[in-house]
């Protein structure tokens, strides 16, 4: 699983079918990451300012909105002493 969401492009991932357009992941988001699209669906509108806080995704009522831990580092390579 980890594969897959470490090549995912967005901190967040909304599984539209489900997504009904309550506006509760909207207005929840303290950042502005989400809005509301034209099809009534919630959509990652600035990934960037996502701080990962999960209002979207632990309020969400159809739960169709992952958030992707941050990706790890690649551990640095040790220095010859």
């Amino acid at each position: 699983m980890e594969k897959e969401w470490a090549t995912y492009p967005h901190p967040i991932y909304i599984y539209e079918p489900w997504c009904k357009g309550c506006d509760i992941c909207v207005v929840l988001c303290p950042e502005g990451t989400l809005e509301m699209g034209r099809e009534k669906i919630a959509h990652v509108v600035r990934p960037e300012t996502c701080t990962r806080c999960k209002l979207c995704e632990l309020r969400c009522p159809d739960f169709c909105i992952t958030v992707f831990p941050k990706k790890k580092k690649a551990d640095a390579p040790e220095s010859p002493s």
